[in-house]
């Protein structure tokens, strides 16, 4: 759990805190501070013809790969306006969100570093299709279902697994 990874002080008074990779806290100020899953929510989203929307990431954690678009949530945002907002921010354009796809537990970075992540994972629909990659993405393309990306050149563990079960869902 890389959330606390490297904490020696209480960020509220300075003193040593006490614990472990899950449980921090400091018996100077009473503060307890839990290692706990970053939110981050995802869109799969399809066009009339059934073509899969990827993001080609423009920076690290994986660069260069494929990832649907989205993002994390900010403090105190809802898990449907931040998908609105980082579908927007990606791609330039509004988005509706769908149906609910699923929860989907992994890691943000490598190593010992790397952040818990719960990805929460909806179907969207865009409400226009002229496309701008923007923000951390370099390139959008549109995939259909049987050309999609090998699992190597995806980001992250998570995604592989969620596009085939959820193409299988989607499929007549």
């Amino acid at each position: 759990m890389a959330t606390l990874s490297g904490w020696a002080f209480c960020p509220r008074c300075a003193a040593r805190v006490e614990g472990d990779a899950a449980r921090l806290s400091c018996p100077s100020c009473g503060a307890v501070y839990y290692a706990e899953s970053a939110p981050a929510v995802s869109a799969l989203v399809a066009d009339a013809q059934g073509n899969v929307l990827l993001a080609r990431r423009a920076f690290d954690p994986d660069a260069g790969l494929w990832d649907v678009p989205g993002g994390f949530l900010e403090e105190g945002e809802h898990p449907l306006d931040a998908l609105r907002r980082e579908l927007l921010e990606e791609t330039g354009v509004s988005a509706e969100p769908g149906a609910f796809v699923g929860v989907f537990v992994d890691t943000y970075g490598d190593g010992p570093e790397a952040n818990a992540v719960l990805n929460l994972a909806w179907e969207a629909r865009l409400e226009d299709d002229a496309l701008t990659p923007a923000d951390d993405v370099s390139e959008l393309r549109w995939f259909a279902p049987e050309a999609l990306p090998p699992d190597e050149e995806l980001a992250f563990g998570w995604i592989a697994p969620a596009l085939r079960a959820w193409l299988a869902r989607s499929a007549p």
